[in-house]
């Protein structure tokens, strides 16, 4: 039986919505918010109940309201990864949690309840991963407004508060796959130590009901926020693009697999990102250039530092055969674009600064900084448009805005 309420989260389109209707999607689950704990009707029982900070207009976070202990530890774990001003926000909700006193920020509250005679394993993932787990779990759920890619992602804690582990959740398509290739990243990543990032261990993979999850341990308690975050870690990068090795023999664009991905991907996704490959092919098929693997989403706030050694996380847009200094590329376009509000042209403009400063480390001399920054921005292209078609949608940053930069930037053969 259905039970619905005006107040139920899942009937809104913003980011409170999306994520209850994915991590809470199923019909029988009663859902309410309220300025106080709601009772739910009779039939049902209280499964979890979150505070929504700081409102359900501007929802950023669920944090749970099992214990007092659960409630700090969700919001001051790991804090020292976020921006200052976000850290201090953090931090007062963390100490109005360890007192038990959130309602004193008038934060609303999120009740979730399952019907009497049903296994709260069937119809919510946190009660399911409990039982795997062998303890009681609690999920602390980061919201962020509708996206193509974005997935939610359960920060979870045991009843002392201990972190124990991040569950990410493929809900659609795209992001099932994302979730899935996450997963086989972190399998095949080196650990070697070297130059090459401290990753997080890959603790499980799941199917539950129609979502994907990745379950990944939880990071160092001491790691820590990058001291000079716009600064790119270039031995970083080239260690994962050379999987901890020595350099690649160059080889020509035309003819590689890279070359090869492109076309065929660009096939798929039809229309005018098509003649941008063919000019891309034509103009520079015949430059050499080192080919390895990316992490995919090389940005600030996927980076960390732990007792003086970097570390990286969320892979799942890693892959092999891409020119070496793409992530060098995607940090610069895309930390204009998402920290500094830039629009796509300038936000390109920043990645071929940043090509220009550090390129030559990767190899990269005028002729392919502009391949490998042209060629980021038809891979980008490429992702956007199989997210959309994975049914994330369309990104409104990106679409139409990098096809049309990709017209200027590649000729009128576009």
């Amino acid at each position: 039986m259905t039970v619905h309420r005006a107040a139920d989260p899942r009937d809104r389109s913003d980011g409170i919505g999306w994520v209850s209707r994915a991590i809470f999607g199923d019909p029988r689950l009663w859902l309410d918010v309220a300025a106080t704990a709601s009772t739910p009707p009779a039939g049902h029982r209280v499964a979890a109940r979150y505070a929504v900070v700081p409102s359900v207009a501007r929802a950023k976070f669920l944090l749970p309201l099992a214990s007092r202990r659960v409630g700090a530890a969700s919001t001051l774990a790991y804090n020292a990864l976020r921006p200052p001003r976000v850290r201090a926000n953090r931090l007062a909700v963390g100490v109005l949690a360890g007192l038990g006193a959130t309602g004193l920020a008038r934060m609303p509250v999120l009740t979730v309840a399952v019907p009497d005679r049903v296994d709260p394993a069937e119809l919510l993932l946190t009660e399911a991963l409990s039982g795997t787990a062998g303890c009681r779990l609690h999920a602390a759920i980061g919201i962020r407004p509708p996206d193509p890619h974005h997935k939610p992602t359960l920060q979870l804690f045991d009843d002392r508060g201990a972190p124990r582990g991040y569950a990410k959740i493929g809900w659609n398509d795209a992001t099932r796959a994302m979730v899935v290739a996450e997963a086989a990243a972190l399998r095949a990543l080196p650990r070697d130590g070297g130059d090459f990032p401290d990753v997080p261990r890959l603790e499980r993979e799941l199917r539950w009901r129609d979502l994907a999850v990745t379950l990944v341990a939880p990071m160092p308690r001491r790691v820590r926020r990058l001291p000079h975050p716009y600064r790119p870690r270039v031995a970083a990068m080239l260690a994962v693009a050379r999987r901890g090795g020595p350099p690649a023999a160059p080889r020509l664009l035309a003819g590689s697999p890279f070359m090869a991905d492109l076309v065929a991907r660009a096939e798929r996704a039809g229309g005018p990102v098509r003649a941008a490959v063919a000019a891309l092919a034509a103009r520079d098929g015949t430059v050499g250039l080192e080919f390895g693997d990316w992490h995919g989403d090389w940005v600030p706030w996927n980076l960390g530092v732990h007792r003086g050694r970097l570390m990286v996380w969320d892979w799942e847009n890693s892959g092999p055969h891409r020119p070496v200094g793409f992530d060098l590329a995607h940090q610069g376009f895309q930390s204009a674009l998402s920290l500094g509000d830039r629009p796509v042209p300038r936000a390109a403009a920043e990645m071929d600064e940043l090509l220009a400063r550090h390129g030559q480390v990767c190899g990269l001399d005028g002729v392919r900084r502009r391949l490998v920054g042209d060629a980021y921005l038809v891979e980008l292209w490429l992702r956007t448009a199989e997210l959309a078609a994975g049914g994330g949608g369309w990104s409104r940053r990106l679409h139409p805005a990098l096809l049309e930069l990709l017209a200027e930037r590649l000729g009128p053969a576009t």
